[in-house]
């Protein structure tokens, strides 16, 4: 039986950490990944392709990952990347979107402690990342702690923790149990659209959580300082506060001024519903778009990516609320 051909790409990370008098920093020798246990059932390439932690990956880095897997992913059954745990989701929502109509298992996997650590997990995660990058199931996944999640669901939501990722509002796709690995179902590949390379995202772009009390004028300084798209993590299904402090009326400004409003919920599962309230409804009526069940990662990298793409305002509005691969549910 023929092997399944994997790429492997490797960016850094604390799975390729080694100490330093600055604290961990990613430098360990590459081939250390591909000796785990059941690693000789593939035949495996390895690119390297930048050791970086991943704080210190933003959108060009992202677009670089997303030109490697695209342009080397022929001849490849899978791909794996490995990638520091702290922006990983953020990775794999934005290359769901730079690569639209992904014809392979990409599979983002890494560590929480460094690979050289005998008690690391990152053995386990390669495996579980291999086994699905074989799977023959196209999308950009994320495989950790033996479950396999949809990349723009995915959030980091433990810092020490081997459970590190879970997937928000949408099943695991898969998992490793005594059967191998099980693939669950929930998720349905992309069918009938050719592969695409569109990595341009832009960076004038910002988050903010909402909390009591924050002063208004804060928001118009967004628009001056040159962003085109605010994400709002924002209270409950989507409130905004409009008394005293009257927030709703800064997104007002905002909106006429050409930003792009978008609001999420702070809390980590379930969707925004932004009619229930009046304090949702406000905003909604100020020309701010409700996130649904989007992660933040996924509100952010969408935003980002969809403002790159040549788009009229109404158009990347109007796409915000789309489900494009598996983002929102509709």
């Amino acid at each position: 039986m023929d092997k399944k051909r994997i790429l492997l790409i490797t960016t850094g990370g604390t799975i390729m950490s080694v100490p330093s008098e600055q604290g961990l920093q990613p430098g360990a020798d590459e081939a250390a990944l591909v000796r785990f246990p059941g690693s000789e059932a593939y035949d495996v390439s390895v690119y390297s392709l930048m050791t970086l932690d991943s704080s210190n990956i933003q959108p060009e880095e992202w677009a670089l990952i997303a030109a490697a897997i695209y342009e080397k992913r022929g001849g490849y059954d899978g791909v794996v990347i490995t990638h520091g745990t702290d922006t990983m989701a953020y990775t794999a929502s934005a290359l769901t979107f730079m690569l639209p109509g992904i014809d392979r298992p990409v599979v983002l996997t890494g560590s929480q402690l460094p690979i050289s650590n005998i008690l690391s997990d990152a053995y386990a995660n390669l495996q579980c990342a291999f086994a699905m990058a074989a799977s023959g199931i196209n999308g950009v996944f994320i495989a950790f702690d033996r479950q396999v999640f949809l990349g723009c669901r995915a959030v980091k939501v433990r810092t020490t923790d081997f459970h590190a990722f879970e997937s928000v509002n949408f099943p695991p796709v898969a998992e490793i149990n005594s059967h191998g690995l099980a693939i669950s179902g929930a998720y349905k590949p992309e069918a009938g659209r050719k592969c695409a390379l569109r990595n341009g995202v832009s960076s004038h772009v910002a988050l903010m959580k909402l909390i009591p009390g924050v002063e208004p004028r804060l928001f118009s300084a967004f628009a001056d300082a040159g962003c085109q798209g605010l994400v709002i993590e924002a209270f409950g299904s989507g409130g905004i506060n409009f008394l005293r402090r009257d927030i709703v009326a800064e997104i007002r400004k905002l909106v006429a001024r050409g930003v792009i409003v978008v609001i999420c919920s702070q809390c980590l599962y379930e969707a925004t519903d932004m009619t229930v309230y009046e304090v949702g409804r406000r905003a909604l009526e100020c020309g701010a778009v409700p996130a649904g069940d989007m992660t933040t990662e996924a509100a952010v990298t969408k935003l980002m990516w969809l403002l790159e793409q040549g788009l009229s305002h109404d158009e990347v509005t109007a796409l915000l609320r789309e489900n494009l691969h598996g983002e929102i549910s509709i």
